[in-house]
Formats: C-alpha cells, sequence, structure tokens
C-alpha cells in the first residue's frame, strides 16, 4: 500500500507540472510524434536496461546464479533512483540492492559499480571525440587515443603487484581498495561488450528521438544526444541531471546549426522522456520485490506469499 501511495503522488506531481502553461513547449515537441514511434523508443531503451542487466549477470555471475529477473529489478530500482536522488546520491541504490538481494559486500559491488561508470565514461568519450561537430581532426584523434590508452591501461595497472599494505595505515587501506577494484575489473568476461552495445543503442534511440523532436536528420541530432549523455556521466548532478544534460544536448547541436532555444527545448522534451521511462519501469520492478539469497534473511526483498 505504501508503494502505491507513493507511485499515486509522484504521478499527481507530474501531472500538476505538466498542467502548467510553461509546460506547453514540451507537448508541442511532442506533437509530431506518432504513438508507433514513441512505442519503438520506449522498448529501445527497455532493451537498453536488459543488456545492463545482462551486464550485472556476466560480473556477479557467481552469486547471482543465473537469476536474470533479480539482476533486471536491481537495474530498473537504481536507474529510477539516479533519476530522483540528487547529486548522483541514487547510484548508491546499486550495492545496497546487490547486498540485499545477493549478500554481495558492499565494498565489493561499489568497486565494480567504479568500473562500470569509468567504462561508460570512457566508451560516451570516445564516441564524444568521433561526432562532435567542428573538432579538429588532430585532436579528435588524440582524445580517442588517449581514452582507449586510459581504458587499456587502468585495470593493468590495478592488477600490478604493490606494497601499499606496508607503507603506513592509510595507504593500507587505498591498497585494500585497490585489491577490490582490480577484481572488480577481472571478473566480467564481455564487459566491454556489454557496455558497447548499451550505449550504441542508447544513443542510437535517443538521436533518433532527437531528430524526431527537432524535425532533422539523424545525422544532425545524433551529437546532440552524445553531448547530453556526455555531460550527464559528470560526478556531480542535479534532480535527474536536470540542466547539464540539456546545456550538454544543446551546446553540441547549436554547431550543427540548430538555434541554442530550440535545442534546449528538444532536449528537455527528451529528458522528460527518459525521465519517465526510467521512473516508470522502476517503480514496477518496485513493485515485484525478488526473493533474497541472503541466509537467515529470507524476508528481505522477498516475493509475496499468499495465505495458508
Amino acid at each position: 500500500m505504501k508503494r502505491i501511495v507513493s507511485i499515486v503522488v509522484t504521478l499527481a506531481l507530474l501531472a500538476w507540472l505538466a498542467s502548467d502553461s510553461r509546460w506547453k513547449m514540451v507537448g508541442d515537441a511532442f506533437a509530431s510524434i506518432t504513438p508507433g514511434a514513441f512505442a519503438a523508443v520506449a522498448l529501445a531503451l527497455f532493451v537498453t536496461y536488459v543488456l545492463r542487466a545482462l551486464r550485472v549477470c556476466d560480473e556477479f555471475r557467481d552469486e547471482v546464479n543465473g537469476r536474470f529477473g533479480a539482476c533486471l529489478r536491481v537495474i530498473l530500482i537504481h536507474n529510477a533512483m539516479i533519476n530522483v536522488v540528487p547529486f548522483r546520491g541514487g547510484e548508491t541504490a546499486f550495492p545496497l540492492l546487490l547486498r540485499q538481494v545477493f549478500g554481495i559486500p558492499l565494498m565489493r559491488a561499489s568497486a565494480s559499480l567504479l568500473w562500470f561508470r569509468l567504462q561508460d565514461a570512457f566508451v560516451v568519450g570516445v564516441l564524444a571525440c568521433l561526432v562532435w561537430p567542428g573538432l579538429n581532426p588532430a585532436l579528435r584523434a588524440a582524445g580517442i587515443a588517449a581514452l582507449i590508452a586510459a581504458a587499456w591501461y587502468l585495470p593493468r595497472w590495478a592488477r600490478a603487484p604493490h606494497d601499499w599494505a606496508a607503507r603506513g595505515r592509510i595507504v593500507a587501506k587505498l591498497g585494500m581498495l585497490r585489491d577490490i577494484f582490480t577484481e572488480a575489473t577481472g571478473r566480467s568476461r564481455y564487459g566491454w561488450w556489454w557496455t558497447v552495445a548499451n550505449w550504441a543503442l542508447k544513443l542510437a534511440v535517443q538521436g533518433w528521438l532527437l531528430a524526431m523532436l527537432l524535425g532533422t536528420s539523424f545525422q544532425t541530432a545524433f551529437p546532440g544526444a552524445v553531448g547530453a549523455e556526455a555531460a550527464a556521466i559528470l560526478p556531480v548532478q542535479g534532480v535527474a541531471g536536470f540542466g547539464t544534460y540539456e546545456a550538454g544536448a544543446a551546446a553540441a547541436l547549436l554547431y550543427s546549426g540548430i538555434a541554442i532555444k530550440s535545442g534546449l527545448q528538444a532536449a528537455l522534451a527528451l529528458h522528460l522522456f527518459i525521465f519517465c521511462s526510467a521512473i516508470a519501469t522502476g517503480a514496477i520492478a518496485w513493485l515485484f520485490p525478488s526473493k533474497s539469497t541472503v541466509p537467515g534473511n529470507p524476508a528481505v526483498g522477498s516475493a509475496r506469499k499468499s495465505s495458508p
């Protein structure tokens, strides 16, 4: 009942915001898009959630034991929390849910989340260098090379032998964190493939929707989607990333001849669609708890049981 009340209150708040006349421009931006196109975009976004869940299943395959549905639920709730809690505070949902459902230690889950985010940043960074309008070819090539080199070197640095445990209390603790991070970078068999597939699809569908909102070509709109996501992975964000997301998209679109006002309006409409998708799927996942596999803690996250 508490969950249902929370969802109703949230939907009522969104309806109140939508009734404000200043949001009319967002409705106007969506007016030319068919329901079929909306359905296709929503389905494609859900597939990106599935890809992220597969990445989690791959990373924690020994603890998950093939429970894909539980991994998908973790991803959906985590994604919704990122969009609700300001300043990236929703990231904490990921390690907490993994501990609750699978008994994975917080440090282990947090280290994997850090590696996931670094992989995301590397992939989005390379794509931004590839498609950012007006970028000098030499800078484009140098940026791509630097990002690929850093992505290759970082896990190898973490795995290299070190004597940090004998360098004092603080350095010893950093050495322990380094060892945990080392484990995170080496566990996933196909982590980079899941990451590239997720971002390729996510940015493609966002670029497609942005092109429809702007009434322009996919080639023109795609850099805007990349710019928005490049801004969205910044470590400090407002509530749901509003502001930085739109600014990143509008900045990239400006080089393609899209006026700043039009770019901001289309980016806001795109962001609201993604936000609503995240909240809706997260709310649905929240209503269907996963059974905990933590020994001695059967009540945590357990599925509903009928009375005898």
